[in-house]
């Protein structure tokens, strides 16, 4: 379970020998490793820190260079070279110089470009600013002429104020005018209103009066009324006591009438009562006729029932025929799914079709429409089967029973309608009884359950065609069950075409191999044909419709008759019931005059005894109307009394009105002074209103002009103006100066205001923000040129530090490359060629592309080439590697130095000279350890004390350590030996 991996023995040169034993023991179990350091355990951080203390590189190809890196080391580039020689051979600190001079080169490089652009930009600014300058003294002019502008706007409003103050202290004074003038007018009208209101009392105290008179002439006035209005119901009370009078004498006249008349209607009568024949032979014609009637109603009565069997049998029969019209149109309705479907995949077609129904008798025999309309599947599970097995071509082809028809169809949609269609003609003989190859019941076991024909419905014209073409009666259908046989149905059935559930097979024999090929695709969803129509049913019900038709025929015959029958039957009842009528009036009519006699005689002795006495009812009216008569003297009296008291008291209130009416004259004429002097008055009120309204207008102006002049001057509003200008101006003293040199009045104000705005107008196309932008790039460049010093310093302090470094960096290198390149050019010198190793510089400042440059010449006849992974050979490439890491022993810091196969690429003579060359150099004091690992060695070699040869045994014919004996084994090579020197 363990292996121990490796186990290195290191010393270092700095202090004391001590033996450092790494070791890693790895867990093949688990995967795990652990390491020892001196046999004590550690963990893997601990080991590469003390790898690293001794300066041990083992990703540096100058240290450790295994036999597939070789050819990386020729790739190096010259600055990876260079790094790894530093890092093996050189001090620790030169590495870090040269890592700093980069960083220092990086940012000096930073400083360069940052101080380019910062110049640059300063540059811009400055030409900028100038472009700016112009503009900037144009638009200080400007601002000149808008701060004359600004001045005068701002001593306008004191112009203004001043203006409306004066005004307002003029409108004040003829206000103040007004309203004394308006004080001495109220005054003169005090005893005018005096009189008026004195009269207005008088008049008041008149009307009153007036108006007691008036209410109680009213009250007299009603009571005459009142008693108008009782004697003329006394007359009214008369005259209802004549109309009672008269109605009475006209009663009895009347009922004299009445008794006449009636003993005349009892002798006409009795006239006719006299004449009438007797009645007793009337009855056997009446029983005769009640016989014929009660045989009447016992017919029709069975015709009734007749007609209700008949009636119900037809609605029945209606029914049903709706029922199947019904079914019939749902019928119709897939059939035309199956149109619409054929006109949206073939619109050709279906004109075509269009046509035919049209003009069906222009063709001679049966013509069928298209095959994918008349098909009818029976299941639509079973559509895909028709519509994979016969084409598309097809299923649109219109079928013909005669080729003459056909020519017919063809020469008209193809030739005259230019419409794509087709067109096939049945076989003269029909096969659409054509038997199969063997009954289905054969193939049942490998899971057929039909053949194509059974599938579908179709007329025999269409059967027949595709019988004869496809071959329908004989291609079964079969189940999953087939597919999963289908290698033992191909074999045993021998079958050319067949479905099974999604698929259809076809097979084929080589005529020539006799091998069979099939093959399969899977079915397309079906299109056509799942709109399924059952022609059987189709066909069923419009029997059923013909037959119902009859049957209601034969039914509304029967129906006729028997109305016919019933309405002869009534006639003739009608005609019995009348006779009847007829014969019973004869019957009743002697009866009945000798009871309207009776009754009449009853009607006469009535009207005897209601009989009135005139002469009484005529005296009973006179004493009713004398008595009314003595009434109405009374109320005759007393209305004469009530006139002349209403008589006195108008005239008293004539006298009360004469006087008020002079009262109101007296009145009008003082309203008429009044209404003068108060037009006066108004118009004065009038002109003192208008007055004082102008004086608040012209305060508030003044306010408002005030406080805007103090906002156009920014005077607060506690600030007091100046005395030497509130005589003038009231103005800020600040502006003191400014407002007296500006005119006085608005016109020179406004002349002026209006000459500035022309000037300043003429400045067009400016803007403050060209000054701002002026003021600001003013600012940066200011700031720039503080920056761009800052920064020219910082680089020259830069390039200082970055001279020191240098000095310290680069003179220790060359002084360590000219002693690589002195011992490399030896290494080469005594293998007659030639080496040469060098510090490559492009640019002095660009330190990242400094590196260590090998040329080689290995032929005399050749110049010296760079050492690169294409131009020399791979031999060529290992000795210069091998020369090159050589010429670092010496100078090398690190404590062992690895070297795997590298002689694998060389031949025997470099092979020789390179070995000699690392053990005369390994073997030096003072170098590191060195190991070369190699699968070989040349014969012969040579070989130094301070070597220790290794030697690791493995194969598959290696003996078991128990056997393994090297002493032994050197003894046999030394007898062999001898025995070859004999």
């Amino acid at each position: 379970d363990i292996v121990r991996i490796f186990r290195w023995n290191m010393y270092t040169q700095f202090k004391a020998p001590e033996n450092i034993i790494i070791t890693r023991e790895m867990q093949v179990v688990n995967n795990t490793s652990t390491w020892f350091i001196n046999k004590k355990t550690t963990t893997l951080k601990t080991v590469e820190e003390q790898v690293a203390a001794l300066n041990i590189q083992v990703d540096n190809l100058c240290q450790f260079l295994p036999q597939d890196r070789v050819g990386e080391f020729a790739r190096l580039t010259k600055v990876e070279l260079l790094e790894a020689t530093e890092k093996s051979i050189g001090p620790p600190e030169m590495y870090r110089y040269h890592c700093e001079l980069k960083n220092f080169r990086d940012k000096e490089r930073e400083l360069e470009n940052l101080c380019k652009d910062k110049a640059y930009s300063l540059e811009k600014m400055k030409q900028r600013v100038e472009r700016y300058k112009q503009d900037v003294e144009r638009y200080h002019e400007c601002k000149r002429h808008l701060d004359l502008i600004d001045m005068l706007q701002r001593k306008r409003p004191w112009v203004e104020y001043e203006t409306v103050r004066q005004q307002h202290e003029e409108v004040k004074q003829i206000r103040d005018q007004a309203r004394e003038e308006l004080k001495n007018l109220k005054e003169m009208q005090s005893p005018l209103v005096k009189k008026i209101q004195e009269t207005v009392e008088s008049f008041k105290s008149l009307d009153k009066k007036i108006k007691c008179m008036a209410g109680e002439i009213k009250e007299v006035s009603q009571k005459c009324k009142q008693k108008q209005d009782a004697l003329e119901m006394k007359d009214k009370q008369i005259e209802e006591i004549n109309q009672a009078f008269r109605m009475k004498k006209d009663e009895e006249m009347d009922r004299r009438k009445k008794i006449i008349s009636a003993h005349k209607m009892i002798e006409e009568w009795n006239d006719e009562l006299s004449t009438a024949s007797n009645c007793e032979n009337l009855q056997p014609q009446i029983d005769a006729v009640n016989n014929e009637l009660k045989h009447l109603q016992g017919e029709r009565a069975n015709i009734e029932s007749d007609i209700s069997d008949v009636t119900t049998e037809k609605n029945n029969q209606e029914r049903e025929k709706r029922r199947i019209i019904d079914r019939i149109e749902q019928l119709n309705n897939i059939m035309s799914m199956k149109e619409e479907t054929l006109r949206g995949k073939y619109q050709d077609t279906h004109s075509a079709l269009m046509w035919l129904r049209k003009n069906k008798d222009k063709f001679k025999k049966t013509v069928c429409e298209p095959i994918m309309l008349v098909i009818n599947v029976k299941d639509s599970r079973h559509a895909k089967y028709i519509e994979n097995h016969i084409p598309a071509n097809d299923m649109k082809a219109f079928v013909f029973e005669s080729p003459e028809d056909m020519d017919t169809f063809l020469v008209e949609t193809r030739d005259h309608q230019k419409l794509r269609v087709n067109a096939v003609c049945a076989p003269a003989v029909s096969c659409a009884g054509n038997l199969p190859s063997r009954p289905i019941e054969e193939l049942h076991q490998y899971g057929f359950f039909s053949y194509l024909r059974e599938l579908f419905d179709a007329p025999l014209l269409v059967m027949s065609y595709l019988c004869y073409q496809y071959r329908i009666h004989d291609v079964p259908v079969g189940t999953e069950k087939t597919r999963n046989m289908i290698e033992k149905v191909i074999q045993e059935t021998k079958l050319r075409l067949l479905y099974t559930a999604e698929e259809r097979y076809t097979i084929k024999v080589s005529a020539y191999t006799n091998l069979t090929f099939c093959s399969n695709v899977s079915l397309r969803a079906a299109q056509f044909l799942t709109n399924l129509v059952d022609t059987d049913e189709r066909q069923q019900l419009e029997k059923q419709q013909q037959g119902i038709n009859c049957t209601l025929q034969s039914l509304d015959m029967q129906l006729t008759t028997l109305l016919e029958r019933r309405k002869h039957l009534e006639r003739r009842d009608n005609e019995l019931r009348q006779q009847k009528k007829e014969l019973l009036e004869r019957g009743n009519k002697r009866r009945q005059l000798e009871s309207k006699i009776a009754v009449k005689y009853d009607s006469i002795k009535q009207l005897e005894q209601d009989a009135i006495n005139l002469e009484e009812e005529s005296q009973k009216a006179n004493v009713k109307i004398k008595e009314i008569n003595t009434q109405k003297a009374r109320l005759v009296s007393e209305l004469m009394c009530l006139i002349k008291h209403c008589v006195s008291l108008n005239m008293l209130k004539t006298d009360l009105v004469l006087q008020s009416t002079a009262v109101a004259a007296e009145k009008n004429r003082l309203e008429l002074e009044y209404k003068a002097a108060s037009t006066q008055l108004r118009a004065s009120e009038q002109t003192f209103c208008e007055l004082d309204e102008k004086k608040r207008v012209l305060t508030e102006n003044c306010r408002a002009l005030l406080k805007k002049a103090r906002q156009m001057c920014k005077l607060g509003p506690d600030q007091h103006l100046p005395k030497e200008f509130q005589t003038v101006l009231s103005v800020p003293t600040q502006n003191r100066q400014a407002f007296q040199a500006l005119p006085n009045t608005l016109e020179e104000i406004d002349a002026l205001l209006n000459e500035e705005k022309c000037r300043a107008s003429c400045f067009t196309g400016l803007n403050v923000v060209v000054v701002e932008e002026y003021n600001k790039q003013t600012e940066e460049i200011q700031q720039l040129m503080e920056d761009l010093e800052e920064k020219k310093k910082e680089l020259d302090n830069y390039k200082q530090n970055i001279s020191q470094v240098k000095e310290r960096w680069l003179n220790p290198l060359k002084s360590l490359i000219e002693k690589i390149n002195e011992k490399f050019s030896n290494f080469f010198s005594s293998m007659q060629c030639v080496g040469e190793v060098d510090l490559h510089v492009e640019n002095e400042d660009e330190y990242d592309k400094y590196g260590i440059r090998i040329r080689v010449k290995f032929h005399s006849s050749t110049e010296l080439h760079e050492l690169t992974p294409y131009h020399q050979s791979g031999g060529e490439k290992s000795v210069s590697t091998m020369l090159y890491l050589l010429a670092l022993q010496e100078l090398n810091k690190c404590p062992f130095r690895v070297v795997d196969e590298i002689n694998q690429g060389m031949d025997p003579v470099n092979e020789r000279r390179v070995f000699e060359m690392v053990v005369k150099t390994a073997c030096k004091e003072s170098t590191s350890q060195y190991f070369l690992v190699t699968p070989k060695l040349l014969q012969n070699l040579t070989y130094n004390d301070k070597m220790t040869v290794l030697f690791v045994y493995n194969g598959p014919c290696m003996l078991e350590t128990n056997k393994w004996n090297l002493k032994s084994f050197c003894r046999q090579r030394r007898r062999l030996g001898k025995m070859d020197e004999q």
